[in-house]
Formats: structure tokens, C-alpha cells, sequence
């Protein structure tokens, strides 16, 4: 039941003074006890004050303000509350797990929501409603919109000592030792000297002992120092927990580790390894409309990754990319997925055909079956089956296959060893 201005409910308080009234006047009139028809006059009277109160005043208003982060993992948000309302009752729901109602003034004062996330990405922080509460709670406001609060939690970057490199770096400042002719790098041949060379580069004890006539001198020229470029294309078509009894329930608090936990990680990882080498680093979301980040180098552009990284979530239904992100020529090209669909291989062995170096991150994390049925325990075995066939094929296309699962910074060092 509402008030006229339709906003406004009868609160209990309210509902049990009529009723209350109503009662002790029935029950004085039956007896003939004037004095029990006089004990209902106050809960008449209180009731009627409560309803008779200004309807016009403005509804209570939530109001949701990020605080500073301490760095010690918890999300803490600020929630204000105003309106004209003696009080307001405010519902929180803190990571979507935890629900919480306080009475609170409804002055604008900070009251603080604090959350620790279970994973990494977009996360709704903080979920609140509330409304208005009027004369001791004797009239209620209808609840405001739900208002929420989302945040993109960072992963921790894990440091990786040395990343893969094409065979064909085409920098020409860095700290990789290039294979064209240039200066920093290691002793490349003696050349006769021609114009352009500089002066301090001859040798002269080549040139005394090279020299066919009076007046040749010989050069020592060397390689460039080159710098690589590192692509990051993640797969979002899956988030897979370590719980695999609760794949497609979309319950990420039971879940455990996700991939795209492990994704993110190691997105992050490659990007600030990358960048602390000179490197540069780009980004692509392999979604249709996917998140992307060109090339760069640079502190400020390692900041604009692992904010793209941070906000990257769960790809919906049909959000397949529709082509192939353009990468720049010569770079080493890190496709992160779990392999379980297609798109992810088929878009790395066509990079490979290309002639670019490309390494497959599976960051599917380690499984625990424990609570499947037989038959959900043979459907498991099935698709595991079927994944290691197209990581088969990615292997046998010349592809190197890293899982980052237990030391990921030794498997990434091996093999980037391997082809030097």
C-alpha cells in the first residue's frame, strides 16, 4: 500500500499502529471501557502525523566513489547517501557474495565498502540500493535503482628473465643483437672503406695488412642493436575454472584459478618483461570489437596495457573476431587461449605461414576433477583428447607450445633459448 505520491510505502511500524488502534477502539467499544478506546489514541494520532508528513521531498540517492588503493588487495569504495529521509536503509552486496544492510544518515556521510576479489579483471566491487526511511520507520521509500560499482583488478605480473625473439628483427635501436649493418652490436666483417663510413671505424692494423694499394683503408663494421616487437593476442572465448564440475555454471566464487586469470597473468608478465628490455609490446583482444593497443614502447604505453589487460573479461556468445589483427613485420606473436575451439589455432598458424615467430600460451589451469561422474569424467577425457590434437598440430607447424601452469618463467626462457 502507497502514499499518494506513489513513492512511499506503509512501513510496519505503521501497519501495526492502525492495526493497534483499530483494536484497542473495537475492544473498548465491546466492553464499555472508555479507557481502552483512549489507550489507541496515541497510535491513532502518531499514524496520522506519519501520513500527513510532505510527500514532495526529494527520494534518497546513492552515490558510489572508487577510494584510493593501499596495495595490500582489497577494493574499497565509497557509498554517500543523501536525501530528505530522516534515515535511509542501504543494502550492499560486496563482491557479489556478501550482503550487507545498515541504517545510515542519509546526510552524505562516507560510509566504506570494503571487498577482496577472487579474481583478476572486471569486478563488480560494490552492489547498493537503498531508500528513505520516514518517522521512526513508520514510512518507507520504494528502493533506488541498484547502483554498482565495477573495477578492473590487475593480475600479478611474474618476472620472466628472457622472451623468445624473431629471427628477423628490423629495429634499429635496442638491446638485441640485430643482423643488420649498424653500430652496437657484435663484429660483423672488415670492409674496404667507402663513403659514409666514419673515420674512427678504421682498422689499421687490416688496413696495413689488407691493403692492395696506397691510400685503401679497411673498415671494422659490426651489427645493429635492434629492438624486438611482441605481440599479445588473448583468447576470451573461455573462462574455465580449476573446478571443473563448475564449468558454465558462471559460479567464480567456487571456481578457483580461471584461464583468463592465468590469461591476464600472462599478458602482463610478457608486457612488462618486454618493456623493461626496450622491447615494444602490443595488444590484441581476439573478440569481434575486441580491445587493442598498437605498438609502442615506454612506461606510459605499459600503462595502457595492463589497464586493457585489467579490463579484459569473458567474450560473449558471438563475439568471434572477424579478421585477423594486423601485427608488424617481424614480430614474435604470443597467442594466449585455452585451445579448446579452433579460432585460436587457426588464426596462429596462418600468423605462422606469414612468417612470423609464434608461440601458443595454453594457460587452461590445473584441472581437478574430483566431483565428475563417470560419464562427465569420459566427456572430460574427450576434450582433453581433442585439445591435444590441435596442440599437436601447432607443434608440428613449427609453433612453440608453452604451458603456464607450474614455472612458466622457466618454460618461456627455454625456449627462447632453444632457437637462438
Amino acid at each position: 500500500m502507497t502514499t499518494d505520491a506513489g513513492r512511499r510505502r506503509w512501513g510496519p511500524g505503521l501497519v501495526l499502529g492502525f492495526a493497534g488502534a483499530v483494536a484497542l477502539a473495537g475492544a473498548g467499544l465491546v466492553f464499555s471501557r472508555p479507557d481502552v478506546v483512549a489507550m489507541g489514541l496515541p497510535l491513532a494520532i502518531v499514524s496520522v502525523a506519519a501520513l500527513l508528513r510532505r510527500t514532495d521531498a526529494p527520494p534518497a540517492e546513492v552515490a558510489l566513489t572508487p577510494a584510493a588503493e593501499r596495495g595490500d588487495g582489497v577494493l574499497r569504495t565509497e557509498v554517500r547517501v543523501t536525501g530528505a529521509a530522516d534515515l535511509a536503509q542501504l543494502v550492499l552486496v560486496q563482491s557479489e557474495r556478501r550482503t550487507r544492510r545498515v541504517v545510515v544518515p542519509t546526510d552524505g556521510s562516507v560510509v566504506v565498502a570494503s571487498s577482496r576479489p577472487l579474481h583478476s579483471g572486471p569486478v563488480t566491487a560494490v552492489k547498493a540500493s537503498a531508500r528513505g526511511v520516514w518517522s521512526d520507520a513508520l514510512l518507507l521509500e520504494k528502493p533506488t535503482p541498484i547502483v554498482q560499482s565495477v573495477r578492473n583488478v590487475a593480475p600479478d605480473a611474474i618476472g620472466l628473465p628472457v622472451l623468445p625473439l624473431s629471427p628477423r628483427l628490423t629495429g634499429m635501436h635496442g638491446a638485441h643483437e640485430g643482423r643488420r649493418l649498424g653500430q652496437g652490436g657484435d663484429f660483423r666483417d672488415i670492409h674496404q672503406f667507402v663513403p659514409g663510413d666514419e673515420l674512427r671505424r678504421v682498422d689499421w692494423r687490416a688496413t696495413a695488412r689488407m691493403a692492395r694499394r696506397p691510400g685503401d683503408l679497411m673498415v671494422r663494421r659490426t651489427n645493429t642493436l635492434s629492438d624486438a616487437t611482441m605481440v599479445i593476442a588473448m583468447d576470451t572465448a573461455d573462462d574455465l575454472g580449476t573446478v571443473v564440475a563448475g564449468w558454465g555454471s558462471g559460479d567464480l566464487e567456487r571456481s578457483g584459478l580461471t584461464s583468463l586469470d592465468v590469461s591476464r597473468q600472462a599478458a602482463r608478465s610478457i608486457a612488462v618483461s618486454a618493456i623493461d628490455a626496450g622491447d615494444r609490446v602490443a595488444l590484441h583482444v581476439l573478440t569481434h570489437g575486441g580491445r587493442s593497443v598498437r605498438s609502442g614502447a615506454g612506461s606510459r604505453h605499459l600503462a595502457r596495457v595492463e589497464a586493457a589487460i585489467a579490463a579484459t573479461g569473458q567474450a560473449g556468445e558471438d563475439a568471434r573476431f572477424r579478421r585477423t589483427p594486423p601485427v608488424p613485420h617481424g614480430s614474435v606473436i604470443f597467442v594466449l587461449s585455452t585451445f579448446f575451439d579452433g579460432a585460436a589455432s587457426d588464426i596462429a598458424l596462418t600468423w605462422r605461414a606469414s612468417g612470423h615467430r609464434v608461440v601458443a600460451i595454453d594457460v587452461l589451469p590445473s584441472l581437478d576433477s574430483g566431483r565428475l561422474s563417470r560419464e562427465q569424467q569420459l566427456a572430460l577425457r574427450t576434450v582433453l583428447a581433442e585439445r591435444e590434437d590441435v596442440l599437436h598440430d601447432l607443434r608440428a607447424a613449427d609453433i612453440d607450445v608453452v604451458a603456464w601452469r607450474e614455472e612458466p618463467a622457466a618454460a618461456i626462457s627455454a625456449t627462447a633459448r632453444a632457437r637462438r
